[in-house]
This record gives C-alpha cells, sequence and structure tokens, in this order.
C-alpha cells in the first residue's frame, strides 16, 4: 500500500491587518521576557545564590534585623494563613511617609507576602521600634525606587527584583526623622 503525496496547493487568504478582531495581537509578557538573555542569565545566578543564601543566613538575620545595627533589614511578624501560627521573616525594608516599602525578592509565591496579603496587614520591627501595618499594596520598581540608596537602585534590576509591597501604617504616622 502506497501513501500518495497530495500535490495540492495551500491557498492562503490575506486579510486587512485593520481589522482588528483578524489583526495579531502580540502577549503582553512581563519585563524579565524583554530583557537579554545575558540579563536574563545573570539575574536566575543572582537569584539561586540569594535562594542558599537566605537559608544559611536567616538564623543571622533574625538576630541583627530590626535593629539600630542593621537598619536596612526589618523583621516581619506575621500569622499564617491556614495555621494561624506566628512567624517571623527577615526582609528589606524602607521607610517612607505613609509606611513601608519592601522588596517581594522571591516573587508573589513568598510564604510571608502570601501571608500578609491574606490577612491584611502584618507588624514589623525596624530600628528597635514596632510598627503595626495595613493594606499590602504590590507595586512595580518605577514607584518604589525613589526610597532606595543609590547603590541598591543599581542591584534591584541586576538581581532580577521587579515587585514590591507598600504597607501603610495602621495608626497615625509616627516622625521617622527621629528614630
Amino acid at each position: 500500500m502506497q501513501n500518495r503525496v497530495s500535490r495540492e496547493i495551500p491557498v492562503v487568504i490575506l486579510r486587512p491587518v485593520s481589522e482588528p478582531s483578524l489583526a495579531y495581537e502580540k502577549p503582553v509578557r512581563s519585563t524579565a521576557a524583554h530583557k537579554p538573555p545575558v540579563v536574563r542569565a545573570i539575574n536566575r545566578a543572582a537569584h539561586a545564590l540569594l535562594r542558599v543564601g537566605t537559608r544559611r543566613l536567616n538564623p543571622l538575620m533574625l538576630s541583627l534585623a530590626g535593629s539600630h545595627r542593621l537598619s536596612a533589614f526589618a523583621i516581619i511578624h506575621h500569622r499564617g494563613r491556614r495555621s494561624g501560627r506566628s512567624y517571623t521573616t527577615p526582609v528589606g525594608a524602607r521607610p517612607t511617609v505613609g509606611g513601608f516599602v519592601i522588596p517581594v525578592t522571591f516573587g508573589e509565591q513568598a510564604n510571608w507576602f502570601r501571608n500578609v496579603q491574606a490577612t491584611g496587614g502584618c507588624e514589623i520591627r525596624w530600628k528597635g521600634a514596632n510598627y503595626s501595618l495595613t493594606d499590602p499594596e504590590v507595586i512595580d520598581w518605577a514607584t518604589a525606587r525613589s526610597v532606595f540608596y543609590p547603590v541598591e537602585r543599581i542591584l534591584m534590576p541586576i538581581i532580577g527584583i521587579e515587585q514590591f509591597v507598600r504597607l501603610r501604617h495602621a495608626s497615625a504616622s509616627p516622625d521617622l526623622s527621629q528614630i
């Protein structure tokens, strides 16, 4: 039994691109997809190092973060969204007039971030003082950029941190200039 190859020529019907329903729409991708391959490779390597370093350094960071000795870091006290258990997590935090901005280093799947979103707030210890925070809001780099130091403004895009969470003070805004 022989297979016959069809000798028909396919006909392609061209339609004008001006028709909106037929025009090809390029899917919207995250900014990481638009980066050159070298930058994406550096981002992946930096994230891998951060993950390994985080597991090893978290116990040390918990003892230093939130104090006057290491003001770039804070400790978030949050409740588990399913268990209700109390957790503490060291994070990088920058004060703003109305609260704090925290980089979401490992993305929205980070447990501390999901817990804070589920409960609608948390408590943060920064420079030896505790602050109650509410209304977690995800913001992008363009919005958060101004609260970071110049060196951090260079490092954040290299590491690949693109999301941040803004938390507002639950009570009246304290005067951060006295801290």
